[in-house]
């Protein structure tokens, strides 16, 4: 399926990802926010839905990308940082995890 590229139909797509998330569905969600983040690149809310869905699905790389990308976007989003450290945990890089942690904790003061 390819996404006509406008606002209308884009903002549809993160409409119905939104949809198949909250319903138990985040492979599809992170099937249709692929098109969404690449027809909207500065979306930070597209984003964020994204790597939730690929953390929810199990899609662990693809999830660890999408939420350096937030983290790179805002480094002081203690939300982006815990969730980065839980997607390492879950690869099995707990020390790695263990920085995001702490940066986490320390930016919820």
């Amino acid at each position: 399926m390819t996404l006509e590229t406008t606002p209308d139909t884009t903002l549809d797509a993160f409409r119905r990802a939104q949809a198949f998330f909250d319903a138990g569905q985040p492979a599809e969600a992170a099937r249709l926010l692929d098109e969404v983040v690449a027809d909207s690149p500065g979306s930070t809310a597209a984003l964020e839905l994204r790597a939730r869905a690929l953390f929810a699905s199990a899609q662990l790389g693809r999830a660890e990308q999408a939420l350096r990308e937030l983290v790179e976007r805002s480094p002081d989003d203690a939300w982006c940082r815990a969730a980065l450290a839980r997607t390492l945990e879950r690869q099995g890089r707990a020390p790695e995890a263990a920085g995001q942690w702490r940066i986490a904790e320390a930016l919820t003061g």
